[in-house]
């Protein structure tokens, strides 16, 4: 079954003849130019909101294919969730393959941030967010993670209410003798509710780090490599994925 993005879907009218619904323009494209899909053929609708319809092509225009809900199922969210925040790299390239990963494995919400020692102070959304629904709609998901526009690292801090809060770092900071740093598959428990940090290319600044630990943050490596920023926060997110299978 192909499965296809259409975020304004209306709430009734399942098994009626709705007007009006139709795909955007590039699934349109998608569907009947390159798929060759027609009229009376089978296809699946996700307004990414966790809502899937059954429907049948009703009009197949390569700009407007129209097409007629047929049946709905609800998927339920997951009993765990996963946000990752993390520092745009200076090649945008590596975190588009992040979102991309992330997205197909298993996450409910990035952000970004701006840290002292980021390359990248930039960041345009609307690449990304095409990047995370062509990944939903790859992986055949219904639900579209949720993307935050950037802030400075303090800015992120005050809107982290999750209950289990990471920060990955390698060793070598002082640190209390009581709080050395441990693993996040060790630290982290089943069905939660997680953020975790990752750092810019340059890492956290002494004082992000001291910032997040005053923040509730709790230190943790991803192993004793040394790993970029995209492959920290794909690494994270597939830990805590793992985590609760």
């Amino acid at each position: 079954m192909h499965l296809f993005f259409q975020p304004n879907l209306p709430s009734s009218g399942v098994g009626e003849s709705t007007p009006g619904l139709v795909l955007s323009e590039d699934d349109s494209r998608h569907a009947v130019k390159t798929l060759r899909l027609g009229v009376g053929d089978p296809i699946a609708v996700t307004d990414g909101h966790g809502n899937r319809y059954s429907a049948v092509i009703t009009v197949a225009d390569a700009r407007r294919c129209g097409f007629r809900v047929t049946d709905t199922q609800t998927t339920p969210t997951r009993p765990f969730s996963i946000r990752i925040c993390v520092a745009p790299t200076k090649n945008l390239d590596r975190i588009e393959w992040f979102i991309e990963k992330a997205v197909e494995i298993g996450i409910e919400r990035i952000s970004f941030f701006f840290g002292q020692h980021s390359e990248r102070r930039v960041l345009k959304l609307e690449r990304l967010e095409k990047i995370a629904v062509a990944a939903m709609k790859q992986s055949l998901q219904s639900f579209l993670p949720q993307l935050d526009d950037a802030l400075s690292f303090s800015e992120l801090l005050k809107t982290v209410n999750d209950e289990q809060r990471f920060i990955a770092h390698l060793p070598g900071m002082d640190l209390p003798d009581d709080a050395p740093p441990v693993n996040l598959a060790r630290a982290a428990t089943a069905m939660g509710r997680y953020v975790v940090l990752i750092g810019p290319e340059g890492d956290f600044s002494d004082k992000e780090i001291q910032q997040a630990i005053a923040a509730g943050f709790q230190m943790v490596t991803l192993g004793t490599n040394r790993l970029r920023t995209e492959t920290a926060a794909l690494t994270a997110c597939q830990y805590l994925n793992f985590l609760n299978v």
